[in-house]
């Protein structure tokens, strides 16, 4: 008898605890969140955006499951260690980086704050990973990593005629090395000439897109930071010599280049979010979490830009083309 209450009050203990389940989820800490953008532009923006979409679909609700605290870097140097400094002080549960360069001076700040990065597209060489399949710190993330030789097919699709491909980018940016890299050796396999001009600023992007147009039939811009926040002056210089900019991502074809087949930032960015989601409901290690590289990767062709310098689209592209007073809506 004794044994038959002991086990109907259990029971009852069990049944009152059941519900309150999703109470004591509710009432939890929220996790705390720094987010942080290496510089202002819609690619970093689309990212941004993408992840906070990815959250409340997956039922994250900010200011009860999530804080947040947004910052922006603006492409300075000084900026981004005074915002690295913030978080650290804060203690921050989770970092969300987007860009390389802010992600590794975070990585230079802390070992123990997870941080999840975005638009990145070498973690090893960045040295922010041993290795893609388990980076080994405690940075993890998403890849921009683009088909860099597709993108250079792209352009003898568009401009059959071209003999000389050159690439305009930032030499202090890690990434945009190696996605030079990768280009020279796609643009020599399809016997194509290379030719490079490398810029330290922004300020220089004008002289160094009027030296790469002058020795170029066409030009290959990578999904560089400092190049794609001037695409308006990349887009002045192109369209005045005629020569087709190919680039390492949509966003750059909207406001300036031509043509891209490459990565949408915002499913990066959604795709970001639901790493974010796994490792804080599978108590995962963030260091034990594989690089992942863009689900998805469509072609976008700037049919404004293609009318105003002679690129004629051919048939089996018509359907990616956009127009540049409709990108803007």
């Amino acid at each position: 008898m004794k044994r038959t209450r002991m086990l109907l009050a259990l029971s009852v203990i069990l049944v009152l605890l059941i519900p309150s389940f999703g109470f004591i989820a509710e009432t939890a800490k929220p996790i705390s969140i720094g987010a942080i953008l290496g510089v202002q532009h819609p690619a970093f923006d689309a990212v941004y955006n993408g992840f906070l979409d990815s959250l409340t679909d997956h039922g994250y609700v900010e200011g009860t499951d999530y804080t947040l605290d947004y910052q922006n870097a603006n492409n300075d140097q000084s900026i981004m260690s005074t915002i690295g400094d913030r978080f650290v002080s804060n203690n921050v549960d989770f970092i969300l980086s987007v860009g390389t360069q802010a992600t590794v001076m975070l990585a230079g700040k802390t070992e123990d704050i997870p941080i999840m990065g975005s638009a990145i597209t070498d973690y090893v060489s960045a040295r922010l990973a041993d290795a893609n399949e388990k980076p080994g710190h405690n940075v993890s993330g998403t890849s921009d990593m683009q088909d860099i030789a597709a993108q250079i097919a792209l352009i003898l699709r568009l401009a059959p005629e071209v003999k000389t491909v050159g690439v305009l980018y930032n030499s202090g940016e890690t990434n945009s090395v190696v996605q030079a890299g990768i280009a020279k050796a796609a643009i020599e396999a399809l016997g194509l000439t290379y030719a490079e001009v490398t810029i330290t600023n922004s300020s220089e992007v004008q002289q160094g897109m009027e030296r790469i147009a002058a020795i170029s039939d066409a030009i290959y811009l990578p999904t560089d930071n400092t190049v794609a926040v001037a695409m308006p002056i990349v887009y002045g210089v192109s369209v005045d010599a005629k020569i087709p900019v190919v680039c390492g991502e949509e966003g750059m074809t909207k406001v300036g280049g031509l043509a891209t087949i490459g990565v949408n930032y915002y499913d990066i960015g959604y795709q970001t979010g639901d790493m974010a989601v796994r490792f804080w409901e599978e108590g995962l290690v963030i260091g034990d979490m594989p690089i992942e590289l863009q689900s998805k990767a469509a072609y976008a062709i700037n049919g404004t830009i293609a009318e105003e310098i002679g690129i004629e689209i051919p048939e089996d592209l018509l359907e990616y083309v956009f127009y540049m007073d409709e990108a803007a809506e």
